[in-house]
């Protein structure tokens, strides 16, 4: 252990045409210093979370976290991007600097606000994250590109839409119960399941339920070294921390296997000392509900083609015996890019404390994994978190 959160903030997530891009990361930087009860002038470094794309027109975004406070000035402050893992890029890149002993205390910042794109745009920007030589021409953009992994593993191994509704049905029924999610409504699987005006057909056999929101939000955590979280109020520590990035053309590898997200948790439940086993719930990556049933395959919670096991069998339920996306995943809670994988280190660190909200709370949670992936399994993270205060 060589780092912990001290601090953290979470906005909304939604639609916020009322906020930009500057707002969303001054509420959660100051927000995160105040949980954390650590004055900026004390901050030695900077990192932003942002991907951008062509979503704002303000790009060269750093400097904006020294909007929060003038005692930011002359910090060190750098923006990292790596598609849908930006904010866990963020993360893990304040945890290498503090143990590397260049910093002491890092204010982490992820943020996007999409909402203000027009449709088409959209989904041309998302699009960026896959390999365009060969899937720039997908229909549905980003949707496309997941709809065709969808179809491919029905292929294999057989028509799994009862699976994705109850997925979908989980995530939405989990995100009532969180006050930062954008649709905190239980659709419940019947209307998952079905084909309606409401919940059309969006590619390949992915219904609009199946795809996570188009979303604005910010989260924002104080990461230090363990000796200065023990003197804190309160410290989740990192007990485990691993990226893994993959070819980005999925004609390079058997896109059914998510090959960097086994690398990822083999990796980060080794530094940790664990197995999958001792944790007491996952916040995965479900920017589809066909991600979230390849994911439970890909960190061994079933063997390969019988993922469908683990939500038919209510394994990954509130109360089954490893929740997956307490909070409503990205499905329910939206998923604004920069600001995603600091959120889940954000509402995984409550959970730790005791402190997410009333519903959303796992019981007697002790250790909790972090799964943030960018592009179709290219860019793979993953944290275990553990409270030590």
């Amino acid at each position: 252990m060589t780092a912990a959160i001290v601090g953290w903030a979470h906005t909304p997530f939604g639609k916020h045409s009322d906020e930009t891009m500057e707002s969303l990361i001054v509420t959660a930087a100051k927000g995160a210093l105040a949980d954390a009860g650590i004055a900026a002038a004390d901050v030695d470094e900077i990192v932003l979370g942002h991907f951008n794309g062509g979503f704002s027109a303000q790009d060269f975004t750093a400097s904006l976290v020294l909007q929060a406070s003038d005692d930011l000035r002359f910090k060190p402050a750098t923006r990292v991007e790596n598609a849908c893992a930006t904010g866990s890029a963020a993360v893990h890149q304040a945890v290498t600097t503090i143990a590397a002993g260049k910093s002491r205390i890092v204010l982490v910042v992820g943020a996007e606000q999409m909402t203000t794109t027009p449709g088409p745009e959209i989904g041309n920007i998302l699009l960026k994250a896959s390999y365009l030589p060969e899937d720039g021409d997908i229909p549905a953009g980003f949707a496309g590109v997941f709809g065709q992994i969808a179809g491919a593993y029905f292929q294999r191994h057989g028509d799994q839409s009862d699976a994705l509704a109850k997925i979908a049905a989980k995530n939405h029924k989990n995100g009532v119960n969180n006050p930062f999610a954008q649709m905190r409504k239980d659709l419940g699987y019947d209307f998952c399941r079905a084909e309606s005006d409401k919940n059309p057909v969006v590619a390949g056999p992915l219904k609009r339920t199946d795809c996570s929101l188009v979303s604005d939000g910010a989260a924002a955590l104080v990461i230090t070294d363990v000796q200065t979280a023990l003197r804190m109020k309160k410290a989740v520590a990192f007990r485990g921390l691993a990226h893994a990035q993959d070819f980005l053309p999925m004609s390079k590898r058997d896109i059914l296997k998510f090959e960097g997200c086994s690398a990822a948790w083999r990796q980060a439940l080794a530094d940790a000392g664990i197995t999958l086993d001792d944790l007491s719930f996952v916040e995965t990556h479900d920017c589809f509900t066909i991600a979230e049933l390849i994911e439970y395959e890909a960190m061994g919670l079933t063997p390969e083609g019988e993922g469908a096991r683990a939500i038919e069998e209510g394994w990954t339920e509130m109360d089954g015996k490893l929740p997956v996306n307490p909070s409503g995943g990205l499905k329910a809670k939206g998923h604004p890019i920069g600001a995603t994988g600091v959120s889940m280190h954000a509402l995984t660190a409550m959970q730790m404390c005791e402190a997410a909200p009333e519903g959303m709370q796992v019981k007697d949670a002790k250790l909790g994994g972090i799964f943030n992936m960018g592009g179709a399994a290219v860019a793979n993270y993953v944290s275990v978190l553990e409270r030590i205060k």
